[in-house]
């Protein structure tokens, strides 16, 4: 998808130098894929952190030695 926008000079050359980007295109698909990847690993968090683990100590000790 061709789409123009106004994009902060100096942030995009420094978002290019610091992930080792040769072109614009190449630093924005990165920073967007970063972008999805820390929302969908936030989610999972939410997810997880909604988990009810109804084990004691021991149970998880004998359960990691089979």
């Amino acid at each position: 998808m061709k789409t123009t926008v106004v994009i902060d000079d100096k942030l995009l050359k420094e978002a290019m130098e610091a992930i080792g980007a040769r072109t614009k295109k190449e630093t924005i698909e990165a920073g967007l894929k970063e972008l999805v990847r820390k929302k969908n690993l936030q989610a999972l968090k939410e997810e997880l952190g909604t988990f009810d683990l109804d084990l004691t100590l021991e149970e998880l000790e004998k359960l990691r030695s089979e």
